[in-house]
């Protein structure tokens, strides 16, 4: 079907009643939603900056010692309690030094996941108090 001639509007168009700033809330589902604060480079680094210079405290592949072992980093807890989830690491207060050899072992070792899990959490708790007073912090929130 073939047309000769352009469409024509008989009635001119009317102007919606909405304004078009409160049409586009209007149109919305669902309210907004308030966005989770992220905790920021400084914040975390604080927690991660504790770990340096201090013994290992996972003690599973290295003897006991007092001493700052120069392969010591920040551990982060891999359960899923602490915040850890596919690519996330778990939130920075709940790391503790390590060696390399214990990191190792709590991230890709053969041992049983219960013994990890007792492991990284008998190291926690013995780092809180010790990290506490070494950032200053009266309490810390879990």
């Amino acid at each position: 079907m073939k047309r000769n001639k352009p469409l024509e509007s008989r009635t001119p168009l009317k102007r919606s009643a909405w304004p078009l700033a409160d049409r586009a809330t209007s149109l919305r589902r669902s309210t907004l939603k308030a966005r989770v604060k992220k905790p920021t480079v400084e914040e975390g680094s604080k927690y991660l900056a504790a770990c340096r210079g201090e013994p290992c405290f996972l003690n599973v592949k290295c003897p006991w010692t007092d001493w700052a072992d120069p392969t010591v980093v920040d551990c982060h807890s891999n359960q899923s309690a602490h915040g850890k989830a596919g690519a996330l690491k778990a939130k920075h207060w709940f790391t503790v030094p390590g060696c390399a050899a214990c990191h190792e072992w709590l991230d890709r070792g053969g041992a049983p996941w219960e013994a990890k899990c007792a492991a990284f959490d008998d190291a926690l708790a013995r780092w809180k108090p010790k990290r506490a007073r070494k950032m200053g912090l009266m309490e810390e929130a879990a």
